[in-house]
């Protein structure tokens, strides 16, 4: 893959418990249109493209009768999918990103390594057991399916706070400043590429590949 082509990636998923379908692009403006059926749901993945500046369509008919776990892990597998395949080779990014955010009384920090090696460690420490229609374990949830199903290594704690919505809100636009960081376009040759041949690009690893 050229490292200065568009990093972008339409998905669909369906399975007997949701059908999801989502437009992503790495190197957007943080435009949103989401639309789960769980609406806290919405307002954190909002706030991770937001904050990240991805492009992200994602729409999602899940088994909402039977609760919100179905759709919360598959929306956010297929968010890691797609982020996993917009990366394509992962040449050319700076592949690590860390990032503190404050909303209000909580703070959290999340460091990201797009390794290719999918572990996350997630510790919200959240009190309540719902946060609107979204189970509060769930919120956890979806960080570590995103990053198993990106291929990243994700490490999040929020610090301290008193107020699980912010709690999990600072959660998640930490990690969307990691990931901002962690995508960017790093080590691209910045001397134009020679007629005909495409643009040189560092693999961000000693062996070579991720």
């Amino acid at each position: 893959m050229n490292p200065l082509s568009p990093r972008r990636t339409t998905l669909a998923r369906a399975t007997r418990e949701t059908e999801i379908r989502l437009t992503l692009d790495l190197d957007g403006s943080g435009r949103t249109e989401i639309a789960t059926g769980v609406g806290f749901l919405d307002h954190l993945l909002t706030a991770l493209a937001f904050h990240a500046r991805f492009d992200l369509a994602l729409s999602c008919r899940g088994d909402l009768q039977v609760d919100d776990h179905h759709t919360a892990e598959d929306c956010a597998l297929a968010l890691g999918a797609a982020l996993d395949e917009a990366l394509g080779e992962r040449a050319g990014i700076a592949r690590f990103g860390h990032a503190f955010a404050p909303l209000d009384e909580a703070l959290a920090r999340s460091v990201v390594d797009l390794s290719g090696r999918p572990f996350a460690a997630v510790d919200l420490g959240l009190r309540r057991e719902q946060l609107g229609a979204l189970s509060a374990e769930n919120a956890a949830h979806v960080l570590q399916s995103l990053a198993l199903a990106a291929r990243a290594t994700l490490h999040v704690d929020v610090l301290r706070g008193v107020n699980d919505h912010h709690r999990a809100e600072a959660a998640f636009k930490a990690t969307a400043l990691a990931l901002r960081q962690a995508v960017a376009r790093d080590g691209v040759a910045a001397a134009p590429a020679a007629r005909g041949r495409r643009a040189a690009a560092r693999i961000p690893s000693t062996k070579g590949r991720l």
